[in-house]
């Protein structure tokens, strides 16, 4: 339920409430819904660090559904993009698609998470056993993509790209810290600079 609340108030404002979409309602419904899909993708990201950080378990069966929220989100963005922006018309839509390189950026990694939702079920993860996991770290080059895709499309003020290359940054930052960290433990190697 928490997870659909930035969908809701994404509508009423599209609805004329809250303040409404301002004077360019299109590219003010692109920025938002796209905001709200980076966050999300961003925390999708964050529950597996979050979980070696506190060590409370039951964060993991979070990830599974904020990551279908992140693809539900960065769908909408898309939508947007697809269905109002362009209208769906066809020769818009394959100029922007090989001309534009932030619009290049951000299908790619829509592709990569419809490919991730797609293979989220109990049935995929029976079915690619130990690849599951391997295909589920394309996950981390979504999040590059997308975090490429904002920067990209930043012209002027590039606070919230730097907040999303950060946070990006950390959180890979972790995942490999702790692959190092976890190879020393099989390979019984002393830990260095207090890394345990």
């Amino acid at each position: 339920m928490v997870g659909l609340l930035p969908a809701a108030w994404l509508a009423a404002r599209t609805a004329g409430f809250l303040g409404g979409l301002g004077t360019n309602p299109i590219e003010r419904l692109l920025i938002e819904s796209g905001t709200i899909a980076m966050i999300t993708l961003l925390s999708a990201l964050g529950v597996t660090p979050l979980r070696r950080l506190t060590g409370l378990a039951a964060i993991t069966r979070l990830r599974r559904m904020i990551g279908l929220l992140a693809f539900g989100y960065v769908t909408l963005h898309f939508l947007v993009w697809l269905g109002v922006d362009l209208f769906f018309d066809v020769s818009l839509i394959l100029d922007d698609l090989t001309q534009r390189p932030y619009v290049m950026a951000g299908f790619a990694a829509w592709v990569i998470l419809l490919l991730l939702a797609s293979t989220s079920t109990d049935r995929a993860v029976r079915m690619l056993k130990r690849n599951w996991s391997r295909l589920h770290r394309l996950v981390y080059v979504a999040g590059v993509l997308a975090v490429i895709h904002v920067i990209w499309l930043t012209r002027a003020d590039y606070r919230e790209a730097t907040i999303y290359a950060l946070v990006l940054l950390v959180l890979l930052g972790s995942r490999l810290v702790w692959t190092v960290v976890q190879r020393r433990k099989v390979r019984g190697e002393p830990a260095r600079n207090g890394v345990t």
